[in-house]
């Protein structure tokens, strides 16, 4: 079964060719990193206007790779939600036109069913296992089994992980995405040159908070100035801007960690798999495989290119919606949802 996924959920414009959810036939993202740069953060506005110019070409892009034409997908999977709407409203929209013109089933994918499913990419996961999504713009802990099924156990009170980082970024100025730009600068600095704290809440509680980090992290520059660089020596602070983004970094990092593990345990489980953009920092991929290799559980990690927002995850989901329920009726009618 040939599936074309569609992703427009945020910045990133993609598609891709999926055969029977695990063989990737091809994988096209045009991003916009450069065009929100300046702004330090995605810009709504800007994002759906890049994907109506994005949109086609893409689409094309993927079916010309994959050598596959319109006429031989058995179906389109499109991320409906959760994301920007009008961002999301772009990807809905070619889907549902592509649909109607050739005949198609369309299917409906949440994003983060999609980023779960990444996953599976790789194969040999088993059934159930634990979920860290983690990304911009979500950060939450799922019991998931094969059969479809997802708990949630766990969700940040109010900043997603990755939503943390680009704001820090942001604050020193440091470039966008941020989560990329400070993983770049912690490489080889010390994580415990700063001692910024971490939410933890009730002894039991899988929920996350990253604002008071966030929160501290500002004030601690306001105190004391901005960081000195290690490759731009003789800066204002009696800090490093390298020891301050490791520092940084393993504040997340140590919680997502501590409660990734606790979340398995709760669970009698002994499998993790953590996805999302921020499932491409190094520092975690490396703490996670750690505890993993401490014999505390197995640790299942996509490729990296497979974390962030990409649409063979969203083909691959819908491939598995398909197999769980078969066609959806009233396709035609979706409309995107942003929570």
């Amino acid at each position: 079964m040939i599936i074309l996924g569609i992703e427009t959920s945020c910045d990133e414009t993609a598609a891709a060719v999926v055969r029977d959810g695990k063989e990737i036939l091809s994988s096209v993202i045009a991003s916009q990193v450069s065009i929100h740069a300046p702004y330090g953060g995605v810009v709504p506005e800007l994002a759906s206007r890049q994907h109506l110019e994005y949109i086609i070409p893409v689409i094309e892009s993927a079916l010309e790779k994959a050598g596959v034409s319109c006429e031989e997908l058995d179906a389109l999977g499109v991320t409906q939600g959760p994301g920007l709407v009008g961002a999301l409203l772009v990807g809905l929209s070619a889907a549902k036109a592509m649909a109607y013109a050739l005949g198609k089933p369309l299917i409906a994918v949440n994003h983060l069913e999609g980023h779960i499913q990444a996953a599976f990419i790789s194969g040999g996961i088993p059934d159930p296992f634990i979920c860290l999504v983690v990304s911009g713009g979500h950060t939450a802990l799922y019991r998931v089994d094969l059969d479809g099924g997802a708990r949630l156990l766990g969700a940040t009170r109010d900043d997603a992980a990755g939503e943390a980082f680009d704001k820090i970024a942001k604050l020193l100025g440091i470039g966008y995405p941020g989560g990329i730009a400070i993983d770049k600068l912690a490489s080889g600095a010390n994580p415990e040159a700063i001692q910024f704290p971490r939410s933890r809440f009730e002894k039991e509680s899988l929920e996350f908070s990253f604002s008071g980090l966030k929160t501290a992290a500002a004030n601690f520059v306001r105190v004391h100035g901005p960081p000195a660089s290690d490759s731009a020596p003789g800066g204002a602070g009696s800090y490093t801007l390298e020891d301050f983004a490791a520092s940084f970094q393993e504040a997340i990092v140590d919680v997502l960690v501590e409660k990734s593990v606790k979340a398995a345990q709760q669970c009698g489980l002994s499998d993790i798999a953590a996805v999302g953009g921020v499932a491409a920092n190094s520092r975690l991929r490396k703490r996670l495989a750690q505890e993993a290799a401490s014999g505390n559980f197995r640790l299942y990690l996509p490729p990296v290119e497979f974390c962030t927002d990409n649409a063979v995850m969203i083909a691959s989901a819908a491939y598995q919606i398909w197999m769980r329920s078969g066609p959806q009726q009233g396709m035609l009618e979706l409309d995107a949802y942003s929570r």
